[in-house]
Formats: structure tokens, sequence, C-alpha cells
């Protein structure tokens, strides 16, 4: 079971999208194959399938046998002994639409499973990015730290000529200690998001994790996967299944209202050796009606139940369709702006540079500007986490598999 179930998570998944890394791609295929909740799921479709198997056979037979110890009147045509067997026989169709009951049943939880693995699929890359975009903000502040020790030194030797005070000096110590500590917070943060990432994949809470030094945006088509929204999910699947199992009960309770037959075989042991054989039918009529009715009525009330699930489940489907999309899209305008932003900061920057080198002035400017130019660069990279983020998100809704 357990290699099987490997061979058809790997069949299943098809990992390799635009914008995944390599390392994602590992990740993903390695949650499929060990994630507890999801080999739970796959566990419950195969007991179900077994379930089928049961169903579909008929009533096990009755065998009796008795012996008349002390007959109180004795005669030769007594019989000395009996032996029967029955077998019980439903009408025409029962067992097979039982089956057709459970059969569907069991390809819903089949689209259970699936949906529980696009749904861990969304959980690890949601799991996965937020890491991308930590390391990113820790590297980025490390850089940072070391042009404000640049800029240290510049004031430091301005002051000592005489070009500004040493209140520069001071500003950018301020600047450099608030780095320190937002760089120890960061790294202290990795723990927890460390010990979630790997739990999804049933690892250990230190395993190391690798992670990108840079990802770019994909582009995605304006109505990505949109006519696949309502077309693909594997719940709405599983939910057309639940309403055509409910179908089949509504026949079977029709089919268990009716009469259901027996057939046997009386062997009776004669003490004048002529032994008896006699064959026997019975008949079981149904004339209890209330337990019937009742089937029938479950049966279409869970058909009614089911539809209106369904309906709300699309209602959903599509308001979350729209809302990450919308989401998608803020995520990468940040990011063009953050971009653009960056490179015109950098000019700035340099310029400034320059005047204080000759003249000692707006070194303020020149932190706040720097403040800035880390800002710009640690949004941007939170844009790519919410980016993909969202976009893993609307590969769940929209039931991507490849």
């Amino acid at each position: 079971m357990k290699r099987y179930l490997k061979i058809l998570l790997i069949l299943l998944i098809g990992i390799s999208g635009e914008g995944f890394s390599q390392s994602l791609d590992k990740y993903l295929e390695e949650a499929a194959e060990n994630n507890p909740l999801l080999k739970a799921k796959y566990a419950d479709f195969e007991a179900s399938v077994e379930k089928v198997a049961q169903v579909n056979s008929l009533p096990n037979p009755s065998i009796s046998f008795s012996y008349l110890v002390s007959p109180s009147t004795p005669h030769t045509g007594n019989q000395k002994a009996g032996l029967g067997i029955r077998q019980t026989i439903p009408w025409f169709g029962t067992l097979k639409t039982s089956g057709s009951v459970y059969e569907l049943q069991s390809e819903a939880l089949y689209q259970e499973f699936i949906n529980e693995r696009n749904q861990l699929f969304m959980e690890v890359k949601s799991a996965w990015y937020p890491l991308y975009e930590l390391h990113q903000e820790i590297k980025l502040l490390k850089e940072n730290k070391k042009v404000l020790l640049s800029y240290k030194q510049l004031a430091t030797t301005g002051f000592k000529v005489g070009k500004n005070s040493m209140a520069d000096v001071l500003r950018v110590d301020i600047k450099i200690e608030s780095t320190t500590t937002e760089i120890k917070l960061l790294e202290e943060k990795i723990k927890p998001f460390t010990v979630r990432f790997n739990r999804l994949l049933n690892k250990s809470d230190t395993a190391a994790i690798e992670i990108e030094e840079t990802i770019q945006l994909a582009e995605i088509p304006l109505n990505y996967r949109r006519d696949s929204l309502l077309e693909n999910h594997p719940s709405l699947k599983a939910l057309d299944l639940e309403y055509q199992s409910a179908q089949a009960s509504e026949t079977l309770a029709n089919k268990e209202g009716a009469p259901s037959f027996g057939v046997g075989l009386d062997y009776g042991f004669m003490p004048d050796a002529q032994n008896m054989v006699m064959p026997m039918v019975s008949i079981s009529l149904p004339i209890y009606r209330n337990r019937y009715k009742a089937l029938k009525k479950e049966a279409h009330l869970k058909q009614e139940a089911i539809s209106f699930y369904k309906k709300d489940f699309e209602n959903e489907l599509i308001s979350n369709y729209e809302m990450t999309r919308y989401e998608l899209d803020r995520a990468k305008e940040k990011f063009l702006l953050y971009q653009q932003q960056i490179e015109r900061t950098k000019q700035v920057i340099h310029l400034l540079e320059v005047e204080y080198s000759n003249s000692g002035d707006d070194f303020e400017e020149i932190l706040r500007m720097q403040q800035d130019l880390i800002n710009y660069q640690i949004g941007k990279a939170t844009a790519v986490k919410d980016f993909f983020t969202a976009l893993a998100k609307l590969d769940y809704l929209t039931a991507k598999s490849e």
C-alpha cells in the first residue's frame, strides 16, 4: 500500500510551475509522501473500497441441524435427525444498487483525498515563501549595516577635519544599533517558521530548509485558469458523487422495500433408512413500510442538502478567486513600484553622498534616504512572498495539478 501510494502521489503531483524553485518542488513531493493527514485520507479511501466488496455479496447462508432425542410417539415414519441449508436472495438489483451507493461514496472520498493533497501543496508554499522573505530581510539588513558602518567612518573622518559635527556620528550609531536588533529578532523568528514548515513535511523541527537567493515574478494571464474554477475542483466533484450516491440510496430503499426470497434444502434422516430430501422456497413480505418510507425521504432530503452545499461552495469559490486575483495583482504592482523606487533612491543617495563628501551637509537626509531604500527593498521581498502565496491559493482554488 505504501509503495502504491507513493507512486500515485508522484503521478498526481505535477508540481513544476512558473516561479517555483527546484527546492520547493522537492519539498512538495516530500509533503505528498510523508504528511500524516494525507496518508489518513488515502487510508479512508482504501477502507471505503473494501466496503464496496462487502455490500456486493449475498448474505451468508444458514445451516441448521436437528436431532430427535426421544420421540414421544415412536413411529417408523418419524425423522430421527434433520439437516437444512437456507440462502436469502434480495430483490433483483438490490445488491448491485447497494454496491453503487458505496462505490460512489468511495469515489467521493478519493476526491476528498485529492482536495487534501491540493490544500497541502498550498500550505507548503504558503509556509515556504515567508521563509524566503525572512532570509531576504536578514540579508538586506546585513548589507544595510555594512553601508551604515561605512557612513560612520565617513562621518568620523569628516568630524576630525571639521566638516561636520559629532552628532552625525551619533546618529549613524543609533541606526546601526537599531539594525543589529532587527537582524537578531528576525533570526529568532526563523525558528517557529522552520518548525511550521517541517511539520507539514512530517520532518524534524530542526531539519535544514533550502531557500532560493532570488525569485522572479511569473507572468500570469488575466483570467488565470478561471474556466477551471467550477469544473475541476475535487470538492465539487465529491459533492456530485455524493449526490449520485444519495440518488442510488433512494433507489435502494425502493428495492429493499420489495420482497426477498429464500431457497433451501432439508435432508431428513429416517429410521427405516429411507432418508428424505425436501427442497423449499420462502418469500419475505416487507409489510411494515414506515422504515422504507423514512429511508426514501432521508435520501431525498440528502440530495436537496447536497445541492445547497454545492451552490454555496461554488459561490465561495468565485468570491475567493476574485479576491485572491486582486491580491495577486496588488502584489505585482507593489513589486514594480518598489523596483522603480529602489533605482531612483539609489540615484538620490549617490548624489547626497557626493555632496556630503564635499561639504559635510545633509547627513540626516542621507540616513533617511538609506532607510527608505532598505524599506523599499524589504517591501519588494514581501511583494514576492505575497505574489506567490496568492498564486498558491489560486492554484488550489482552480485545482491546478501541473
